[in-house]
């Protein structure tokens, strides 16, 4: 019998030390395991319990805008232009799919939100198509002809956004359907048709990754240029007559510059400027010192027509209908009164709004506007998340692009937030109720200082990315 290398027996002890200690290891492991199999399991019987009754409210609805914003999302992170049937083909089978699931309820909704996703990447697709129009390529000088859309007076001159007929050296293919320009002087009235030496730029792209596109929302304006005028503007005989749609537009834009001059001159100096704001969304005579005046008092939002505006606009409406039809005992008992208001209040809302510019944040918040009032006339809740999620469903299809913008998510962020904490203050445990405030304006000043720390923590987020700011007083963004 050969005696064993040397070192041979120590490694064999030491295979032995080892296989010794794997199986206490795997005991303690197991031991460990063990010791966390009855949190995980109630943690998942609650999230079962969650979800049952969350699927029993209907609360899965809710996160279809979220699925359709994450389609929407893949598309503008898309390299090329993607093709409209794909997205499409995936819509029809995925709700098919959720069709055929119905019965199992965890598989019918996972297919219901990957159609939302498909809807919201098609949305894209087909908004980019509808609006799609030339862009300039290079910076370019000469003749510039083309009806005038628009005209917001400022300080030294115009902003003049032109449907333009004819662009000195470049083929109509390739001519941008609408450019905005700048005029130092000259009076030009919207309906124009103008000739005039322009100096004109491709819109500007972001300044820095991730900042505010320029570009991309001038696109989906239509404007395809932006420059100045030098020299005079002339009158031209258009080459053809003018459309109806711009024919339209020319008429309400008259009547939004004659009471804006008109306001201004009543107001004194500033503060008729900011007041004509208000009402007709010209902000072009608000100086850049006052814009950094509101700027630094957190209130600029308040000259952009959106949320707060229409929603004053609306309740005041419904609020004088109501209130006075309510004056007739005949009226008040067999009409129904606040489905009246209500349409009424709907078509205020909507006047305002085509008076206003119909700018992407006014349609946006005319749309929610337009949901919650509808909620009355079916008997429902106006102010609840369905709600808003269907508004934001809405707001989505039409205007895809408003998801990567502030407005669209401040004002949806601030809204959530509210009716959030509005429903879990209806479902509080009333056995014990909060001791009333002394005076009836105590109880209206809690409930602004709490509604507007709701929106400002909700909105703040956004501002931060947006603006690289945080405003650190307590104003709602609406």
């Amino acid at each position: 019998m050969q005696p064993a290398p040397p070192g041979q027996g120590q490694a064999q002890g030491r295979r032995g030390a080892r296989a010794d200690i794997l199986p206490a290891r795997f005991g303690a492991t197991a031991s460990f395991a063990s010791s966390l199999r009855p949190p995980l399991r109630r943690l998942w019987l609650r999230l079962q319990q969650g979800w049952a009754l969350e699927t029993e409210r209907r609360r899965p609805f809710l996160w279809l805008p979220i699925a359709m914003g994450f389609g929407i999302l893949l598309y503008f992170a898309a390299d090329r232009e993607p093709a409209f049937w794909a997205p499409l083909l995936g819509l029809i089978l995925s709700a098919v799919a959720s069709f055929l699931l119905r019965r199992r309820r965890f598989a019918s909704m996972a297919c219901l939100a990957a159609a939302a996703a498909f809807a919201g990447f098609a949305a894209g697709v087909w908004r980019t198509a509808d609006i799609a129009a030339p862009m300039l390529e290079r910076p370019r000088i000469g003749k510039l002809a083309g009806f005038v859309e628009s005209v917001e007076a400022r300080d030294s001159g115009a902003r003049l956004v032109l449907l333009v007929t004819d662009l000195a050296n470049v083929p109509a293919d390739q001519r941008p359907k609408r450019v905005r320009v700048n005029i130092r002087q000259g009076s030009v009235a919207p309906g124009d048709h103008i000739v005039a030496t322009a100096r004109l730029l491709p819109p500007p792209g972001p300044a820095r990754a991730g900042g505010y596109d320029f570009g991309r929302d001038a696109f989906f304006r239509g404007i395809g240029a932006v420059g100045s005028v030098s020299g005079k503007v002339g009158l031209a005989p258009a080459p053809y007559p003018m459309p109806t749609r711009l024919a339209i537009d020319v008429m309400i834009d008259r009547a939004r510059n004659a009471l804006t001059k008109r306001i201004a001159e009543v107001g004194s100096e500033q503060g008729g400027a900011v007041a004509a704001a208000l009402v007709t969304g010209k902000r072009g005579l608000i100086t850049e010192a006052t814009n950094n005046d509101l700027r630094a008092a957190g209130i600029y939002h308040i000259v952009s027509i959106s949320g707060l505006h229409m929603v004053l606009a609306a309740g005041t409406i419904f609020w004088l209908v109501r209130a006075l039809l309510a004056l007739s005992q005949t009226v008040a008992l067999h009409w129904p009164v606040k489905k009246l208001a209500a349409i009424a209040a709907m078509l205020g809302a909507t006047a305002y709004c085509i008076f206003s510019g119909s700018d992407v944040a006014t349609e946006r918040s005319l749309i929610m506007t337009l949901v919650m009032l509808g909620a009355i006339l079916v008997d429902r809740a106006a102010l609840c998340m369905r709600n808003l999620a269907l508004a934001a469903l809405i707001v989505l299809l039409r205007e895809p692009e408003a998801l990567l913008g502030p407005s669209f998510q401040m004002s949806f962020g601030a809204v959530a937030a509210l009716i959030a904490f509005a429903e879990r203050w209806e479902r509080r445990d009333r056995s014990e109720p909060p001791t009333a405030l002394p005076w009836p304006l105590g109880t209206a000043a809690l409930g602004i200082l709490v509604t507007t720390m709701l929106a400002t923590a909700a909105t703040a987020p956004f501002g931060a990315y947006h603006f690289q700011t945080f405003n650190r007083k307590w104003h709602l963004n609406s």
